[in-house]
């Protein structure tokens, strides 16, 4: 895949060891929980996931998201490229992805293991769509939209360990 001109990224530190981190982000239903909720920024609508198999944990699974936001129809197709367990885990579209306001991506998380807790960071590296008008909605929305992926991936994270240290506690 060509590279990709946009960049962002979030991190936080998780009150969860890299194992137990890592597990709950391999989950790729619990990872990408954001798409498949209704919010503002889905404009009222929200993707359901379909997995193959290998349920997007291992490389070359494959993952796709679909359903309407703001009323309109789009589909992505991801393949997983690298998984390192404990450490990182990659994936990216594939084929032309039928989005409104980025293009294709690459997108990842890299945990960095400390005493009893994780660094997380998530990052999105992405092409802005091909054609007007999603080009011109991605100008002015993709580096938000991009944002607000990383950190909800990041948030929900640390909001999951944070609730199970409550629990155990």
């Amino acid at each position: 895949m060509s590279p990709k001109p946009y960049h962002d990224e979030t991190s936080a530190l998780v009150r969860a060891p890299a194992d137990k981190l890592f597990a709950f982000l391999d989950d790729h239903a619990r990872l990408s929980s954001h798409m498949t909720r209704s919010s503002w920024m889905m404009g009222g609508g929200r993707m359901s996931i379909e997995f193959d198999e290998a349920r997007g944990q291992r490389v070359g699974s494959r993952i796709r998201l679909s359903g309407k936001v703001f009323g309109i129809e789009l589909s992505l197709d991801q393949i997983v490229t690298e998984r390192n367990p404990l450490d990182r885990k990659v994936w990216e579209t594939i084929g032309a992805p039928k989005l409104l306001v980025i293009g294709r991506y690459r997108m990842g998380f890299e945990i960095t293991a400390q005493v009893d807790n994780s660094l997380l960071g998530v990052f999105i590296d992405y092409r802005l769509p091909d054609a007007p008008p999603a080009r011109w909605l991605g100008y002015l929305f993709g580096g938000y939209y991009a944002k607000w992926c990383t950190h909800r991936m990041v948030d929900d994270a640390v909001k999951h360990f944070a609730e199970e240290e409550r629990k155990d506690g």
